[in-house]
């Protein structure tokens, strides 16, 4: 069974395996990525989401250990932000949608993720963060990102880390790390509202088979230091293939 599954879905596979790799080496996690490849398959859009969610658990596990270890997880800042993510995520897992909404709620989050990626720059590790945090402002922001976040099967990184930045929210690292955290906590309140929907379904045997490439791959990529891409240039590739796929979903269910 399990070698009949790798035999029907190679492709998936193996680009699961490249990505994970290839970001993993350069700091990266490449949901947004994994998202994509998936769209492009005949996966069901229920199982699209629990997948994402699945792989985004995995990716990010090991940064919020590593980030833990290295202290710099500012929980007093993160609880304001996850405070009604959480809740807000398991809503939007549970949600039940059409599929012709949820792909083009993916194609617009794809979109976003693809300009985000290509416009961000390498911030300065001098920046100095803001003293004064509207926790409110956090919270609706993270309830808010929280909600989308759980619809689409995303952990909500690619809309929450721009939006610190632009803020001066805390130094790149601490962003990083808070960003991870965030992706952690509603990767898994997502999937739970997902879970406790009455449609549903995954396959396991595909989804144990890429949740092993993704943490393999994202090992490998960890212990190497790529000389062929740069964090900027990887950034710019992924950018021009989300769009791609973001605009393809769009022009096929709106159009």
């Amino acid at each position: 069974m399990i070698f009949e599954t790798i035999l029907q879905n190679w492709h998936i596979i193996l680009l699961f395996f490249i990505v994970a790799i290839l970001y993993a080496a350069v700091g990266f996690g490449g949901g947004s990525s994994y998202l994509a490849i998936l769209a492009l398959t005949g996966i069901a859009f229920t199982q699209i989401r629990a997948t994402s969610l699945l792989c985004n658990i995995v990716v990010v596990l090991g940064n919020v250990l590593l980030f833990y270890r290295q202290k710099v997880i500012d929980w007093k800042k993160i609880i304001p932000l996850v405070l009604f993510s959480i809740p807000f995520s398991f809503l939007g897992g549970k949600l039940r949608i059409s599929q012709n909404f949820f792909f083009i709620l993916l194609g617009f989050t794809l979109l976003f993720a693809a300009l985000t990626m290509w416009f961000s720059k390498k911030h300065s590790v001098k920046s100095s963060p803001k003293r004064n945090q509207n926790k409110i402002v956090n919270s609706t922001f993270g309830g808010f990102i929280g909600f989308i976040s759980g619809m689409v099967g995303i952990g909500g990184g690619v809309f929450l880390a721009p939006l610190l930045h632009l803020t001066k929210w805390d130094t790149p690292k601490k962003i990083a790390a808070t960003a991870s955290v965030f992706i952690l906590v509603n990767s898994i309140a997502g999937l739970t509202g997902q879970y406790a929907n009455t449609n549903f379904y995954i396959d396991w045997n595909l989804t144990t088979i890429l949740l092993v490439v993704v943490l393999i791959g994202g090992q490998i990529g960890s212990r190497l230091s790529t000389n062929f891409f740069t964090p900027i240039q990887l950034k710019k590739a992924t950018a021009i293939l989300i769009a791609f796929v973001s605009l393809r979903i769009l022009w096929k269910y709106l159009v």
